[in-house]
C-alpha cells in the first residue's frame, strides 16, 4: 500500500498497513511542533477503524517531552479501541529517552518495522497497559 499521511510545513507523517498493523512514520524530530502531527495521524487512522499500530521511529533523529506525553496520550487512545502499540525504535539515544522517562519498560520495542510486524495483531493489545514488560 501506498504510503499517506499528513505534512507540515517540512515535516511528514506517513501511513501504511502491513500484516495488519498500521505503521505511522514520524521521520522527523518529535517536538512541540511535530507531536501533533504524529498524534492527529494517529487518531484519524483510529477514527477510520484501525486499531493496531506500530510506531516507526527508525528515522527520527529526537524526541523531547512533548513527543513522549504525544506516545501516551495516543497509547490511550489506541487503548479505548482495544488496539496495541508497538514501537520501531533502534537507536539507543532514543530508547535512553524512553527509559528516563519511565516508559521503556512499558512498551513493546522493536528494532525495525519488519520485526515489529513479522507476526500479525494477536490479542496482548493494550488493556492492562501501562504493565512492566520483562
Amino acid at each position: 500500500m501506498s504510503e499517506q499521511g499528513v505534512a507540515g510545513p517540512h515535516e511528514q507523517v506517513g501511513c501504511r498497513v502491513v500484516n495488519g498493523w498500521t505503521v505511522v512514520r514520524a521521520d522527523d524530530e518529535i517536538d512541540i511542533a511535530f507531536a501533533p502531527l504524529v498524534r492527529a495521524e494517529v487518531v484519524r487512522r483510529l477514527c477510520q477503524g484501525h486499531r493496531h499500530f506500530v510506531l516507526d521511529l527508525c528515522d527520527t533523529p529526537f524526541i523531547d517531552s512533548m513527543g513522549l506525553g504525544m506516545i501516551v496520550s495516543v497509547t490511550k487512545s489506541i487503548r479505548s479501541h482495544q488496539g496495541s502499540l508497538r514501537i520501531a525504535c533502534s537507536d539507543r539515544r532514543l530508547l535512553q529517552v524512553f527509559a528516563l522517562g519511565g516508559l521503556g519498560a512499558v512498551y513493546s520495542f522493536h528494532d525495525s518495522v519488519e520485526q515489529a510486524v513479522a507476526q500479525p495483531p494477536g490479542t496482548e493489545g493494550l488493556a492492562g497497559w501501562p504493565h512492566v514488560r520483562p
